[in-house]
């Protein structure tokens, strides 16, 4: 969910930017900022994640519970909505609230071990954290939400040995956020590193976004990648009419119809399922 702290990507010209909220000590900010503008992708994944995750688990030659790599995790918000029994609302409302606002990080970081461990499903996964953020990824995995966390951008450098030691345990990569931050070259230093035949992949793109660079790259490494148009998922409301205006320019430039979607004031996303080719 972090994009690139170095600049606005070339595939997302106009979209407004929250560079200031994805790398606090603590998610507050985050949450402060993105409520007024219902960012709610998080939760459109939260059963869509699940779904894909159970499905994950039955299939040929599973073993043990499935270890998720959460790709621009920042603060662990899909881990939070993947492994315990809360939703995007009692987040908004934990971390928004006064009580949390009279908090020192440090404060807020022992309050939120009990918050997340008092609300760990039964049927939790091991997930991996990966988001250039460091400090956003620190908390996750300070609090409880991250088995592991790596703070890397892979756009610009290799995986460091240690992630490329934990990529090859990886059963599924998730993202919400971030496509047209990050590219095909992410997700072929990811695949490098996996074991092949092994991980899927679900991630969601705003639609003026094209997808088709990364599903290339996929199937490069062996995986099939399908979405269906006709399924949306809102993303969040537009900042202003000029974010919107930009956003329709750039869906009819890549074909897609923004009436009674993006024309009506917000950013919807699409839902790519990348898994292996049968052979």
């Amino acid at each position: 969910m972090t994009p690139d702290p170095t600049g606005a990507s070339e595939e997302t010209p106009g979209k407004s930017r929250f560079d200031d909220i994805y790398n606090e000590p603590d998610p507050r900010p985050y949450f402060r900022r993105l409520q007024p503008f219902e960012y709610e992708i998080p939760h459109q994944a939260q059963n869509v994640f699940r779904r894909v995750l159970a499905e994950r688990a039955r299939a040929p030659g599973a073993e043990g519970p499935v270890t998720v790599l959460d790709l621009c995790c920042s603060y662990g918000v899909n881990a939070a909505l993947l492994n315990h029994d809360l939703t995007l609302a009692d987040l908004y409302a934990h971390y928004t609230s006064p009580e949390a606002g009279s908090l020192t990080s440090a404060e807020l970081i022992e309050r939120d071990k009990e918050f997340y461990a008092s609300r760990r499903r039964s049927d939790a996964v091991p997930v991996v954290g990966l988001d250039a953020a460091d400090r956003a990824v620190r908390y996750a995995q300070a609090v409880g939400l991250l088995d592991a966390a790596f703070a890397e951008n892979l756009e610009r450098h290799p995986p460091s040995d240690r992630l490329r030691r934990t990529l090859a345990d990886v059963d599924l990569i998730t993202v919400t956020g971030g496509i047209g931050y990050i590219t095909h070259t992410t997700f072929d230093a990811l695949m490098s590193g996996t074991t092949p035949g092994r991980v899927w992949v679900s991630a969601f793109a705003l639609r003026m976004v094209s997808y088709d660079a990364i599903a290339e790259t996929l199937a490069g490494h062996g995986l099939a990648t399908v979405s269906d148009p006709s399924q949306v998922y809102p993303q969040r409301l537009f900042t202003g009419p000029d974010e919107q205006r930009n956003a329709i320019e750039q869906l009819r430039l890549t074909g897609h119809d923004p009436a009674g979607l993006e024309s009506e004031g917000r950013y919807y996303t699409l839902l790519y399922e990348s898994r292996p080719r049968r052979t």
